[in-house]
């Protein structure tokens, strides 16, 4: 494409010259009074990869059991202590207290000294607890803040044994008495651990549920582990949640994945739920039951109808638990671990594609990091012994371009500013991957996180001292909405542009056609949940655009988290603005889907702040300012989509012109907007941002394009 050719002579330049020197040849565009817009269908680029719109999700703390596991119970085999003190706040391992995820704890029935932690016979883990009864009083546990719904079955099991002489009940609570309630009596307990079945039905709804577990009589019970979940669960996970994900048409999710991985055994994530023993997630400060391990991921991305991509733990894991976790995962039922898949129910072989070495392997945040001279080894017997036990996998390597903000030490004074000094040096883990590995990934990988109202002052920077935080590099900014909107798109045309000199220094790469995959990426601020709305909407629109601009190598990308496409309760889910735009996008560039040229008399402004650090050589976007556009005929080639993102709080306008096809017929738009920046969707609420569907007439020479919008035009193609 000559477009791709055309970014290659303006990268040349600036390595020659210096981007200092290019940044003050730039001078901004004087915005025509008429935007013209000329669209040539004749000329190409690759298609649009199956695996654009995929998802990233990881275990942090309860999110995946909050948001689409099925599980209403926290910590269901007994990992902490129970009693009714609150647990010292500084103390460790009391867990799941992330973005306001704080698990719901146990709390005794009767005296605290009832319930003694049986630590010489557990029925899985470390211990299990064990509660001396009364003949008269109910001794017990309780755990609360269930959230039950009127008239919805709740079903489960519990693992007991006791004494003869111990009778349990096991209650669900939602008001107060008798009516408030519903038990299930347990009369006779045998000695060795038995699986009882429990069920209920609420009669009115709650935030405030309970569980009760109590016992009555001589002796004692023990509780091994215990589960309820909604009856109309779908193996395991939510109804809901899952219905909505499925609109997404997700190409792949990444699972698991994240800096919980790099501590976390595969080998305790498969087999029977109840005897897997729970683990200490020492990168996310949280207990995890590992109740959604590999065997109920690959249900999920069934649930979902979408692809498995799975990356290996290269942090405290070694080459030969990788090999053997692709060979239960794609082994046939003649190799020692595809047997053991089939004994856990799923004989046919998952054929996972997409295999990722390590996450994060570069960060000194990351549990078993070694320097990059001593992760190429690593990645290197990895590799082997994964392809050992399935040649046809597609290898990833995880790759880091360096950048002026990851950069500490004496580097920050001497290299910030300077791309060329940094290649071959300790923090180019993409560059020394492509020296050291080649031959052993067919793609590279790459996370990148935006935050709104910040930029990276290069000049401050470099006067840093050298054990101050990254953070104290950024000064804080005023943004107008098309700049907020702009900003992480600018870090896609980034990574595309240094993308481009890894291909100067390895031609190779083009001949192999080695393949970038952003594994991970999110525009917020204030935590995940927060500001998503209308606003972040125009943002992601932005992004996409100029991801689909790169389709002759950004074949891959994956959202942080999957699950932040949702608003959801413990009862309900509804797809906020975000998933919105995922489904528009979705929906409209497909697979198989043809980039074609797009072209327009305005460029995008020249950058404002000096190039380097989170600002490109070139501000990202189409040359249609204040818009930005991008089109595609669809993979049959009936119809011509273009994408419109207009982020200004104003109605624009543009002339439309075509060629190398014919437009005939009646025009389609879908148009997703609000009636202002911070509408947003949420549960229980009339959504205040939506797309309606229009019909146009004949493609119009003349578009008037709606203020604060996301718009995708579908103009038929003459046969």
């Amino acid at each position: 494409m000559k477009n791709r050719i055309a970014r290659l002579a303006v990268l040349a330049l600036w390595i020659e010259f210096g981007a200092a020197g290019l940044a003050t040849q730039q001078a901004a565009p004087a915005v025509p009074e008429r935007l013209t817009v000329n669209i040539d269908a004749s000329e190409t680029d690759p298609p649009v990869s199956k695996y654009e719109f995929g998802m990233f999700i990881e275990h942090i703390g309860a999110l995946i059991y909050r948001s689409l596991w099925s599980e209403m119970l926290d910590d269901r085999k007994f990992y902490f202590p129970i009693s009714s003190k609150e647990p010292d706040a500084s103390a460790a391992r009391q867990g799941g207290g992330f973005r306001g995820m704080q698990l719901r704890k146990w709390r005794p029935i009767g005296p605290d000294e009832v319930v003694a932690m049986d630590k010489d016979h557990p029925f899985v883990g470390e211990e299990s607890p064990r509660i001396a009864t009364d003949p008269s009083t109910p001794h017990g546990i309780q755990q609360s803040g269930l959230a039950v719904v009127k008239s919805r079955r709740y079903a489960g099991h519990i693992w007991l044994r006791g004494t003869p002489g111990a009778r349990v009940k096991v209650a669900l609570i939602w008001g107060e008495g008798a009516t408030g309630r519903q038990t299930v009596a347990i009369a006779t307990l045998p000695g060795t651990y038995t699986k009882f079945p429990i069920a209920f039905t609420a009669q009115a709804d709650s935030d405030a549920g309970t569980l009760e577990i109590t016992g009555t009589g001589s002796g004692n019970f023990h509780i091994g582990a215990v589960s309820l979940m909604p009856a109309d669960n779908v193996e395991g996970f939510r109804p809901d949640t899952i219905a909505l994900l499925r609109q997404l048409h997700s190409g792949f999710w990444r699972l698991p994945g994240g800096n919980f991985l790099s501590d976390w055994n595969w080998y305790d994530g498969i087999g029977d739920r109840d005897r897997r023993p729970m683990m200490f997630d020492y990168a996310w400060n949280a207990m995890q039951t590992n109740d959604v391990g590999m065997d109920e991921f690959m249900t999920l991305c069934k649930l979902i109808g979408t692809e498995p991509y799975i990356t290996v733990n290269a942090g405290f894991g070694d080459a030969h638990s990788a090999g053997e976790e692709v060979e239960y995962m794609n082994g046939s039922i003649d190799t020692r671990l595809g047997a053991e898949r089939a004994r856990n129910g799923h004989p046919e072989p998952y054929r996972v594609k997409f295999w990722d070495i390590g996450n994060e392997p570069y960060g000194v945040w990351q549990l078993g990091r070694t320097d990059l001279k001593y992760y190429v080894l690593k990645h290197n017997e990895f590799a082997a012994a994964m392809r050992k036990a399935d040649p046809s996998i597609t290898l990833l390597a995880s790759g880091n371009m360096p950048e002026d903000m990851d950069l500490t030490g004496e580097m920050r004074a001497k290299d910030i500013g300077n791309p060329k000094a940094l290649e071959g040096t300790p923090v180019d883990w993409t560059g020394g991957l492509l020296e050291h590995c080649w031959g052993n990934f067919d793609g590279i990988t790459q996370h990148w996180y935006a935050r709104p109202g910040r930029h990276f002052n290069l000049e401050k920077a470099k006067s840093l001292p050298p054990d101050a935080p990254t953070d104290a590099g950024y000064d804080n900014v005023d943004q107008a909405p098309l700049e907020y909107a702009r900003y992480p798109a600018n870090i896609v045309e980034l990574k595309a542009q240094e993308w481009a000199r890894y291909q100067q220094r390895f031609p190779a790469m083009l001949d192999k056609k080695t393949f970038l995959s952003i594994d991970e990426y999110a525009y917020f601020g204030g935590g995940f949940a927060q500001g998503v709305n209308l606003k972040l909407a125009l943002a992601y629109g932005m992004i996409f655009n100029e991801m689909l601009r790169h389709t002759d190598f950004l074949t891959m990308s994956a959202h942080t988290m999957g699950v932040s496409t949702l608003d959801y309760t413990p009862a309900a889910a509804a797809l906020n603005t975000t998933g919105l735009v995922f489904k528009l996008y979705g929906d409209h560039f497909v697979p198989g889907s043809t980039p074609v040229t797009l072209s327009g008399n305005s460029p995008q402004p020249a950058p404002k702040h000096p190039i380097g650090g989170d600002q490109p050589k070139t501000n990202s976007g189409s040359p249609t300012y204040p818009l930005d556009m991008f089109a595609a005929l669809t993979p049959d080639h009936k119809y011509l989509t273009l994408a419109v993102v207009n982020a200004t709080d104003a109605e624009q306008h543009f002339d439309l012109n075509v060629s190398g096809v014919r437009l005939a017929g009646e025009a389609t738009l879908w148009q997703m907007t609000g009636k202002d920046l911070a509408s947003a969707n949420h549960v229980g609420q009339s959504p205040q941002v939506e797309v309606k569907e229009s019909a146009i007439g004949d493609a119009p020479k003349a578009v008037a394009v709606a203020p604060i919008s996301i718009d995708i035009y579908r103009f038929s193609v003459a046969r």
